[in-house]
């Protein structure tokens, strides 16, 4: 949106410089589109000035001349450069009330996707309770409270609202989740696990799902806040600590990377005695045995563990004992693995394979919610970076060998059948969990403990099928000649066409809270249509007068644009006798007019390094 582009100084002490001088010093620019487009003049840079330049007028920033500083409006004392952004984002949400609920303000941000437990929105929500604590009444929400609030979560809220997140319509997303859901429930097919009696416990009807983007935009159905064990989902997450600790070299001087064939636990090396990958038990206790070597068991556990919660942005991270000791109870198998990796000369010189094995069975007992394992999936979706917290926990080598791996030998004997049919990196684990990861759009993670043959949650993999059947997820999806298949990743309304009528509406029907919404989202507010008539042309046509006001006063759109006729909106609105939005246009073209007359003065000096906030976020 034209209007709303904002400069950004990186250099706190510009920015201070430049809000100061703002109200003395004259600013030479290309072109204002108060006036005709085009023109070259020197504009009076006024405190509560808002400017707008059409896209086809638009310069480098950074030059002395010929240049297109845009600034927003500033209050008289010269108060943050986000002000004039922060009324209109107020407004869009409010739909142009004064005052709302808060809870219509927490409503609007959860249709973004955004949660009002977000750690970026903590500073935000702690003040929004503080108000409402301090008050001995209902809180409404009005322009003071919004800014009080929103102040340091400005950046993000823009992104949020105008859209510019990786699923932009994020509630039509949302919608279709529930649907496939639903869908998936009615699946009653599949067993409990019952050779780990802790896990035989759980009922056969839970059913939970939580996706979190690279975004952060969050979404929850079902048993999702009910903890589970990890069990082998554990398994991507300890190699992928190993490699960010150890490198890619030395972690597969011990391990292979090649599915095996075979069950996850057989006891079975490859032809160089090593653990075919580590995804399959043996790999998997190798891997445990490379994690701070040299450290007891009580620092390894923690160090993986806080590996894990920073994964997690900080949400539900625990530890079941009772599936701990069901483990070590009833481990036979995995004790087998174990001796026959030590006679094989399997571990590095100096680890201790029953110590390997209690760690190993520690990792598998470590619990999570449908919710906070989200984040760990879409840690690994946006690169090793937690999407919440903007932490870097992880290498982006250790995140792209662990989705390979997850890609190849993740589901057990299935994994095959899943790289063909999903076509995602996963892992699932006899608990009923599965962990989905949509590299560079989103992470998922499923739960329900009915496994089937080989041991993957039967609902989890239903979901996984019908989510790539309704998306355009697979890998090897073509993103560009699809028919049948969504694309969330596509904002709805992209096409010029359908802009261009979205918008004349709006005008011909009043409609300020629709246009205020296109503006925020970067809307060319001077859109023609075939006759050379802006929204402008049709507000002044039809008498809106709030529409006409919106127009000039904040979107500072040229009133001096002719239609095909040679009319401009001040023709459009004395042609039919409108006298009010008359009065509003000639105000508006002899404050543009007075603009053009005023003299050449001192230019400011712009620091070097400015951004708008299209740029910034």
């Amino acid at each position: 949106m034209h209007c709303l582009k904002i400069l950004r100084v990186t250099n706190a002490a510009a920015v201070k410089t430049f809000v100061t001088d703002a109200t003395r010093k004259v600013i030479k620019k290309g072109c204002y589109n108060c006036l005709l487009p085009g023109c070259h003049r020197t504009v009076k840079v006024e405190p509560t000035q808002c400017f707008n330049t059409s896209s086809a007028d638009q310069h480098r920033i950074g030059t002395t001349s010929n240049m297109d500083p845009v600034l927003p409006k500033l209050s008289s004392d010269g108060k943050g450069l986000f002000s004039g952004v922060e009324d209109m984002l107020f407004y869009t949400i409010t739909d142009g009330q004064e005052q709302v609920p808060v809870s219509h303000f927490i409503s609007a941000l959860k249709k973004t996707g955004l949660n009002a437990s977000d750690p970026r929105l903590k500073d935000c929500m702690d003040k929004l309770q503080r108000s409402v604590t301090e008050s001995f009444h209902d809180v409404m929400m009005d322009r003071e409270l919004f800014h009080k609030c929103v102040g340091g979560n400005i950046v993000l809220l823009i992104q949020a609202f105008r859209k510019k997140f990786i699923i932009p319509e994020f509630d039509s997303f949302v919608t279709k989740i529930d649907q496939i859901y639903d869908t998936v429930q009615k699946n009653h097919d599949g067993h409990v696990a019952v050779y780990i009696p802790h896990l035989a416990k759980f009922s056969p009807d839970l059913w939970g799902v939580s996706l979190c983007t690279v975004d952060g935009q969050r979404h929850s159905v079902g048993e999702s806040k009910q903890p589970f064990c990890l069990q082998s989902c554990v398994k991507p997450l300890e190699y992928a600590v190993a490699i960010h600790e150890a490198g890619t070299e030395k972690v597969h001087r011990y391990v292979g990377m090649e599915p095996s064939g075979l069950k996850f636990n057989k006891l079975y090396l490859d032809e160089e005695d090593k653990p075919h990958n580590p995804m399959v038990n043996a790999g998997a206790i190798v891997i445990s045995s490379l994690i701070k070597p040299g450290s007891n068991k009580a620092e390894k556990f923690d160090y993986v563990m806080d590996f894990i919660k920073k994964m997690a942005g900080q949400e539900y991270v625990g530890f079941s004992n009772a599936t701990f000791q069901s483990e070590k109870e009833t481990g036979d198998r995995n004790f087998a693995i174990g001796y026959y990796l030590k006679e094989k000369k399997c571990f590095p010189r100096g680890a201790e394979m029953i110590d390997a094995l209690d760690f190993y069975f520690q990792l598998c007992s470590i619990e999570v919610t449908c919710e906070s394992g989200s984040v760990m999936a879409a840690t690994l979706a946006h690169g090793g970076i937690c999407p919440i917290t903007g932490e870097r926990v992880l290498s982006a080598e250790a995140v792209r060998n662990t989705l390979s791996l997850m890609h190849s030998c993740g589901m057990y004997d299935f994994s095959g059948q899943m790289a063909f049919h999903v076509g995602l990196p996963a892992k699932s684990g006899v608990s009923g969990a599965v962990l989905l990861v949509v590299p560079n759009v989103m992470g998922v993670m499923c739960w329900s403990p009915p496994l089937d043959k080989v041991g993957n949650s039967v609902r989890g993999i239903h979901f996984c099928q019908e989510l790539v059947s309704s998306f355009n997820f697979h890998n090897y999806d073509n993103l560009r000649h699809f028919v049948k298949k969504q694309d969330p990743r596509r904002q709805d309304g992209d096409d010029r066409n359908k802009s261009v009528v979205n918008l004349m509406f709006a005008a011909y029907s009043g409609d300020v809270s629709a246009l205020r919404r296109f503006a925020l989202s970067s809307m060319d507010m001077e859109l023609k249509d075939y006759d050379s008539r802006t929204a402008l042309h049709v507000a002044a046509a039809e008498g809106h007068v709030d529409v006409v006001r919106f127009l000039t006063d904040t979107c500072k759109v040229n009133p001096f644009v002719k239609d095909r006729w040679s009319s401009i909106p001040l023709d459009d609105a004395l042609q039919f006798g409108h006298g009010a939005v008359v009065n509003v246009l000639q105000e508006y073209q002899v404050a543009c007019q007075e603009q053009d007359r005023l003299p050449v003065a001192e230019i400011i000096p712009i620091p070097p390094k400015l951004e708008t906030v299209e740029g910034m976020v």
